[in-house]
């Protein structure tokens, strides 16, 4: 999973230590929903996995599903994958006495465990990467997990015709708005994410994990300028 020069650029910010320490206020004020997509999130994976389930989680910096996981599960072991060395030390912090049960990996896809796991996160991750290396780092996780396992992928996602954009990231500045964000910081984060994510419509994005090679997606969350995915090894 390795991002190109443009979602690099998008990707700097969090090797500054002052940005990373304003990280964790920041996904709630511009994700609808984002504590209930960690509860979904749960939820789903425990239909499948066992109680002392080994759960891969990519795109981890921060620890903020990490956290939420573990607090919810008690008998689930965590790797948590992340390019970035300062959101991996947010997570240390973030998860406390958690982090006895969480391994943290410094890197992409490839340099997470082969497993055998029984599940995969990937929370608002992908969009950094293009169709190609979405689908290329979506079949590394398949490799990863047991049969039948779920992987849970959630990123921006949204139609993507002409007008149909600007409306969207419209709604997506103005939640921020509604949630406490200043509108000029809500308006740069427009920006940077028209300028530098690689954003792909719904179908397409569903379409990338079938052809990745998991079975029975199917989309369980969708917010504004975000959509969700459940799948199966």
């Amino acid at each position: 999973m390795r991002p190109d020069a443009t979602a690099k650029a998008l990707l700097e910010p969090f090797s500054d230590p002052n940005v990373v320490a304003k990280y964790t206020d920041g996904p709630r004020r511009f994700v609808p929903g984002f504590s209930d997509l960690h509860r979904m999130t749960g939820i789903l994976i425990a239909e499948r996995a066992p109680k002392n389930a080994r759960v891969l989680v990519l795109g981890a910096g921060g620890g903020l599903e990490l956290k939420a996981l573990a607090e919810t599960h008690e008998g689930w072991t965590f790797v948590g994958v992340d390019p970035a060395a300062e959101m991996l030390k947010l997570a240390e912090r973030t998860l406390g006495p958690l982090g006895t049960r969480v391994e943290l990996v410094q890197g992409y896809i490839d340099d997470a465990p082969d497993g055998p796991f029984d599940a995969a996160v990937c929370l608002l991750t992908l969009h950094f990467l293009d169709a190609d290396e979405r689908r290329r780092t979506a079949r590394q996780i398949l490799r990863r997990l047991a049969p039948g396992a779920p992987f849970v992928v959630a990123h921006s996602s949204f139609p993507q015709g002409a007008e149909e954009r600007g409306q969207w990231m419209s709604r997506y500045a103005a939640f921020a708005v509604a949630s406490g964000v200043d509108a000029d910081r809500a308006a740069e984060g427009r920006s940077k994410v028209e300028a530098h994510l690689h954003l792909l419509t719904p179908e397409h994005d569903e379409a990338i994990l079938g052809e990745a090679g998991f079975s029975a997606v199917a989309q369980f969350y969708a917010a504004f300028t975000w959509r969700g995915w459940v799948a199966y090894a």
